[in-house]
């Protein structure tokens, strides 16, 4: 399996400690993969959004210190 190092931006690692939290997935890794998954496979069948429509959809959503939301 290829290996890759990313930085993500903080709202993104709190999403995904979020997800797995909720036990949607066991481990970063594992989300990580099937996220990257999801994205390529929406990119392909839909195309790519826009930047600020991508920003727009999460600007609302980030609750405070203690809460996730997406």
């Amino acid at each position: 399996m290829g290996e890759i190092e990313i930085d993500l931006p903080e709202r993104l690692e709190m999403q995904i400690a979020q997800l797995i939290e909720e036990e949607e997935y066991i481990d970063r890794q594992e989300a990580v993969e099937d996220l990257i998954s999801i994205g390529i496979r929406t990119l392909r069948t839909s195309g790519r959004r826009d930047e600020e429509e991508e920003f727009d959809e999460f600007e609302d959503t980030m609750g405070g210190d203690d809460e996730y939301a997406f």
